[in-house]
């Protein structure tokens, strides 16, 4: 009987891990700095709070997708909990002030009169909200992301919270974010393609092809969607068997330490 017991234990392990292979089989025959790994792609899902049902849809996309949580939204705290539970990385959703449109930014927002202190404030406030975050990207920002005083401040912030990486949502091309985490010694990437700024489904496969395409070329790709029912959809569809692709599905975090380590 003890026999039996321990076998029936050993398959339920079995049975598990099978199961979660389909979702993990996109990068674990590869290691992160193998020079014969194949080109890696990194998905952040950005706006993930506002509602329950479309953020644990993107906590189930299958492989290591990131969710990035806005603070202090009705969901957001709970949704980053079940992320982290479920083993996807969580990053704080910031918002930064635009050009335009703030009235979409939501709490939590820094702002261009924004002073330092109340920054700093600002991102204790933020990260609180959203636990388990391991980084930060932007939430609009084509105004904020441009001044490199405010940007400098930002990467203060992260820097004292050991560990936190940036990714530049890169709603502008006048943005200097990137560049300033790079000075600052931030571990920082920038957002290459947006993958349902126009969510038909048409346009989002357009979006992840190219995505795909960008990777192949330049080795690694960074690509943000949102929860929306099409950019499910397709990433559901596709993430499975990316590997057919040419590429692997990695973490954000795995994707910056390759581009730091690229030779």
């Amino acid at each position: 009987m003890r026999r039996l017991a321990s076998f029936c234990v050993a398959l339920a392990a079995l049975l598990s891990a099978a199961g979660n292979a389909h979702a993990w089989e996109l990068d674990r025959t590869l290691t992160r700095h193998d020079p014969g790994a194949l080109p890696a792609i990194a998905i952040i899902i950005d706006d993930i709070g506002h509602a329950a049902s479309a953020g644990r849809r993107a906590i189930a996309l299958p492989g290591p997708v990131a969710m990035s949580v806005l603070p202090h939204t009705p969901h957001g705290r709970s949704l980053a909990v079940e992320a982290h539970a479920r083993g996807k990385e969580v990053m704080l959703h910031l918002p930064l002030q635009a050009e335009s449109s703030n009235q979409y930014l939501g709490p939590g927002a820094i702002l261009l009169d924004t002073t330092r202190e109340e920054f700093a404030e600002v991102m204790l406030r933020n990260l609180a909200a959203v636990p388990h975050a391991s980084g930060v990207n932007n939430h609009m920002g084509s105004l904020l992301t441009r001044h490199p005083g405010h940007m400098a401040w930002l990467m203060e912030e992260i820097k004292r919270h050991d560990g936190l990486f940036f990714v530049d949502s890169r709603t502008t091309r006048h943005s200097v974010a990137l560049a300033l985490a790079e000075e600052s010694g931030v571990p920082a990437a920038r957002r290459d393609v947006f993958l349902d700024n126009d969510p038909d489904p048409v346009r989002v496969a357009a979006q992840f092809d190219r995505l795909t395409r960008l990777a192949l070329r330049d080795g690694a790709a960074i690509g943000i969607g949102h929860p929306h029912p099409s950019t499910m959809s397709l990433l559901e569809d596709m993430l499975p068997r990316i590997q057919r692709s040419g590429v692997r599905l990695v973490r954000v975090r795995d994707l910056i330490d390759l581009r730091l380590h690229r030779p």
